[in-house]
């Protein structure tokens, strides 16, 4: 079967004195039949590409599931007398969210995900939160798949909805005292929060108790742990401002703590008569301040934790009688806990293995000595900690179970160095099985990702042991852009500095060929949404290294995106690509714009996912930069376009369909790889 054909509409502008030729920009009207029966040709073309896989794919599948407990819960999170969790049953997509009074006390379904997805192709429940008085709950649900929501609020005596509104809505609450006045936020025509609204019940009382007219910053609204403030986060990607309320007075007047300034961040939490501030004013890695709640101005901040060179404080959880940095080191995660002043009865939690991730856990009461996170490693499964802050025990809670088996002794991971352009040492994740031979002829996966400063984290995964299973090396590059190695890690790969992302991540491949691991015969990457710009432009800088490219909604067309205002991530975004309406900036990113670095050239097979109804990177993103290569490519390898038609950014909702997913593109890897 051919390919479709691209229908070449010319299409020019001219920006800054460079002058675009670029004939599918008729791709971008989703409202155009012609446009989706293009996507439904690809998709076509891709089913009989990928068809000789089928059993393969079924195999993974099959795989698959069976490493995940098909009816399982979460470890119950306590708060105040009731215990919090979801959990699945065998067959169903979705998660049930429950609780129950008491520890033994008999299930109250709150929210069936199941029921809400019927008849829909999307449907993914962000927020359930409860009132303080927790007879009520908000709700908050994407049923389109491009990240606006539906909130409801739900009395869960009666069974009533009480409240309803969206899709264009942002999924954070903030619960007021009296248990019927709660803030949400609306999104603006850009799909940016950009409202907090106050809502009381039982009442149309509704109100705008702020608006950010700044389309750089989106807004965040959230109740504090100790349940005495509300605070309104109003934040862009270089500078942050902070407002605050009391939450037994959800009518007062919001003060702000500081007026926002260029390229200062900071954030707040509270504790007893001071507001805890972490900001990265005068310290590149942050530090800690306090301020009294009474005068909380700037001038009043007060210094509790220094700005350390070696160490980058990326959050602080606060409770009554505890406080929880979350920091970083030479690459790796730690929780120091101390005393609420932040200075006396200073210890780090340990822990057992020397490559290893943390994640986020509920804490949801504010007087405990409980800290709940999660841990995993490459090889160990996800674990559900309770860690004593009083007494240092270690409790495991709960530990990811795989039904069809799994031995963490058959396989090792190690921590490698590459060596970049320009002299810096990028950290290398490894994992495969034990024993396993490094000559060269090993299929390895290079995964990366190096933007807005998230860490590529060397965690669990399931799903990649179909992969290591046969042969495979798995990588993960911990390149510039994300913060692994702190936050001038982060500041170093983006706006002029964005190429260092690229090279790093080419550095990463050469090192695993130059040291026996792989070969470009053998080599595949893989990136997703900021990860696939990194793919596709490493494929059009280096193809020669990669055999085979899997891009997942990957953003390529960086040029055509932030010139166009009216895409959510544009305006905010200036601060992370660079403003393209100003000259250095613009010919900087066009440098590396993989759609518009498209060459005649032979690229490595290319497999590549979109969403119809992705924001975040627009469906006709990557179908726009699969047309242009198609056309330009003088290869004979597969280039596939799969595009989701009622999934957005994150792919399909339901847990089976996603793994389906997933085994399509590992089948292509291990086809392309020639992997047994």
């Amino acid at each position: 079967m051919q390919p479709p054909a691209a229908k070449t509409i010319p299409h020019s502008f001219e920006h800054l004195g460079f002058t675009f030729d670029d004939p599918y920009a008729w791709l971008q009207d989703k409202t155009n039949p012609e446009v989706i029966a293009y996507l439904e040709a690809e998709n076509a073309y891709a089913k009989a590409s990928l068809a000789h896989t089928a059993a393969l794919q079924e195999m993974l599948y099959q795989e698959m599931v069976g490493r995940i407990k098909e009816s399982d819960d979460t470890y119950p999170a306590k708060r105040g007398e009731y215990f919090y969790y979801s959990r699945t049953e065998a067959g169903k997509q979705y998660r049930i969210f429950c609780r129950k009074q008491g520890e033994n006390g008999a299930e109250e379904v709150l929210v069936d995900e199941n029921a809400l997805a019927e008849g829909r192709a999307y449907c993914r429940v962000t927020t359930v939160e409860p009132s303080p008085d927790q007879r009520l709950i908000a709700v908050a649900v994407d049923l389109i798949g491009n990240w606006e929501y539906t909130i409801f609020v739900k009395d869960t005596v009666t069974g009533e909805t009480l409240f309803e509104r969206g899709p264009n809505c942002d999924p954070e609450f903030g619960w007021a005292n009296d248990n019927k006045t709660f803030f949400y936020l609306l999104n603006d025509s850009a799909h940016r929060a950009f409202q907090v609204i106050r809502h009381v019940l039982g009442s149309d009382e509704e109100a705008v108790v702020y608006q950010e007219d700044d389309g750089a910053f989106y807004l965040g609204v959230e109740r504090s742990r100790s349940g005495k403030y509300f605070f309104i986060h109003s934040g862009s990607m270089s500078a942050t401002e902070v407002r605050y309320l009391s939450t037994d007075d959800p009518v007062g007047e919001w003060q702000v703590i500081a007026p926002r300034r260029a390229w200062i961040e900071y954030y707040v939490q509270h504790h007893g008569d001071r507001f805890l501030i972490r900001t990265n004013e005068d310290a590149q890695n942050f530090k800690l301040m306090q301020a009294p709640v009474s005068a909380p101005s700037r001038g009043n901040w007060r210094e509790i934790v220094p700005h350390r060179e070696d160490t980058y404080l990326q959050a602080v959880d606060v409770f009554a009688d505890f406080l929880v940095l979350h920091e970083r080191r030479d690459g790796l995660l730690e929780r120091r806990i101390s005393a609420p002043d932040g200075v006396t009865d200073i210890r780090y939690i340990p822990f057992p293995e020397p490559v290893y991730t943390l994640g986020p856990q509920p804490n949801l009461e504010w007087e405990t000595h409980q800290f709940r996170f999660l841990y995993m490693s490459p090889v160990t499964p996800q674990s559900t900690i309770d860690y004593d802050m009083q007494t240092g025990e270690w409790i495991v809670r709960k530990q990811v179970e795989i039904p069809s088996g799994y031995d963490p002794s058959q396989y090792q991971c190690a921590r490698v160095f590459a060596t970049s352009h320009d002299g810096t040492r990028v950290p290398i994740s490894l994992v495969h099985k034990k024993g396993l031979k490094l000559d060269g002829k090993n299929p390895t996966l290079l995964y990366g990702y190096g933007s807005y400063g998230y860490a590529s984290e060397a965690s669990f995964d399931t799903k990649r042991f179909s992969l290591i299973d046969r042969g495979f090396v798995y990588a993960i590059a911990h390149i510039r852009g994300g913060s692994e190695m702190g936050r001038a890690w982060y500041d170093n790969g983006r706006l002029m500095h964005k190429k260092n992302t690229f090279l790093d991540f080419i550095a990463a491949a050469e090192f695993l060929i130059a040291d026996g691991i792989t070969s470009p015969e053998y080599l595949g990457m893989m990136g997703g949404s900021a990860g696939g710009l990194l793919v596709t432009a490493v494929a059009n800088m280096r193809p020669d290294l990669f055999k085979a490219v899997v891009a997942l909604v990957p953003f390529t067309n960086v040029i055509t995106a932030m010139l166009d205002p009216t895409l959510p991530l544009t305006l905010p975004e200036y601060d992370q690509w660079g403003n393209p309406n100003e000259p250095e900036p613009f010919a900087y990113m066009r440098s590396y714009s993989p759609y518009d670095n498209i060459e005649a050239k032979a690229y490595p097979h290319m497999y590549i996912r979109a969403g119809l109804n992705d924001l975040q990177v627009p469906f006709w993103d990557p179908a726009k930069y699969a047309a242009r290569l198609r056309a330009c490519k003088t290869d004979a390898n597969r280039l596939t376009l799969i595009t989701n038609m009622g999934s957005g950014h994150a792919g399909s909702s339901g847990r089976y369909d996603h793994l389906r997913e997933d085994a399509e593109a590992y089948a292509f890897l291990i086809d392309t790889l020639g992997a047994g």
